[in-house]
């Protein structure tokens, strides 16, 4: 039973990329090597936050939220911001559009970011001899996490890479990539600060995810239209 949950757990946790990458035209385009090549450049990124969180955060004695310690944490977190920009325009990719690009990118950076935070919990914690929800709801809560961080690298293909994009769009553009790239302080906010359990935080990932995948799909078609 305890390894039929850690597998069950598993594959909600990491079954998705796998389904996104072969039910997209991603896998006829051969992107495997940019979704690689985006996972290593996450890698890279992970270890310089590792090493800023470890040089300029204190440890904190309780749980709660102490806004210039997530002030800080979410100036670390643009680091990311800056390792998509260089997995989006400074890594050579295979002759592939700017629409598969980003997904690429994407789902290669949001699959070694579970692999680092999720795979070690889930072996150690789904094989135990108790059932608990708390490995099925960070399953989810990775789930959401692939959606924000495709939605983010195209708001960032549309920053980087789009040259001619309606002006009316600019500000909407770089207001959501703000969102996409603070989200992890809001939810550490609605955690310690507003005292939110984990399946309401999920649940809050898992509605926030899709209205910004819907305005991002949105925006990226508005731009695909040719101005006038």
């Amino acid at each position: 039973m305890t390894v039929f949950h850690f597998f069950n757990c598993a594959i909600l946790t990491f079954g998705p990329h796998a389904v996104y990458y072969s039910a997209t035209p991603l896998s006829e385009y051969d992107t495997l090597g940019t979704c690689i090549k985006a996972a290593l450049v996450y890698l890279g990124t992970a270890l310089v936050k590792l090493v800023c969180l470890a040089t300029f955060l204190k440890v904190s004695e309780n749980d709660s939220f102490d806004p210039y310690q997530e002030l800080l944490k979410a100036l670390i977190g643009f680091i990311d911001v800056a390792g998509l920009y260089f997995a989006l325009t400074q890594l050579t990719h295979r002759n592939i559009s700017q629409n598969h690009k980003f997904q690429a990118v994407g789902l290669g950076w949001a699959f070694a970011d579970s692999v680092l935070h999720r795979l070690a919990p889930l072996w150690v914690g789904a094989r135990g001899l108790e059932f608990t929800w708390e490995y099925v709801l960070q399953g989810l809560e990775a789930n959401a996490n692939l959606v924000f961080t495709v939605s983010l690298a195209a708001m960032g293909s549309l920053m980087w890479l789009r040259k001619s994009k309606p002006r009316a769009l600019i500000l909407l553009i770089y207001a959501c990539a703000g969102i996409l790239a603070t989200m992890p302080s809001i939810t550490s906010y609605l955690r310690r600060s507003l005292g939110w359990h984990l399946p309401e935080v999920v649940g809050f990932e898992l509605s926030a995810s899709l209205v910004m995948a819907i305005i991002s799909w949105q925006l990226f078609s508005a731009c695909q239209r040719p101005l006038v």
